[in-house]
């Protein structure tokens, strides 16, 4: 189960992930686990798995790492083909 206040006190104690936002709390939960996947270390994607749960973050990951109807999306190839077996195995 996730905490919201838990999650953003995650987000401001890593500036370096979302480097051009003022205001973490208006980031939803979405941008929080897309930087943390894409330009944290492994110690940042365990820490926001305790505090999320893995089941929801993968839920996230799995709901924003296919294209849009326009063809965007944001996570890097190697993020989502490493995420995608990470998830497949653990987070049943």
């Amino acid at each position: 189960m996730k905490d919201r206040t838990k999650i953003i006190n995650f987000i401001k104690k890593r500036p370096h992930l979302i480097w051009y936002v003022k205001n973490y709390e208006r980031l939803n939960d979405e941008s929080i686990v897309e930087h943390t996947l894409n330009y944290g270390d492994w110690d940042d994607v365990q820490t926001l798995i305790k505090i999320m749960g893995i089941k929801e973050m993968a839920k996230i990951f799995y709901k924003k790492s296919k294209p849009s109807k326009m063809g965007r999306q944001n996570y890097d190839k190697k993020v989502i083909n490493y995420f995608n077996l990470y998830f497949k195995k653990y987070a049943r």
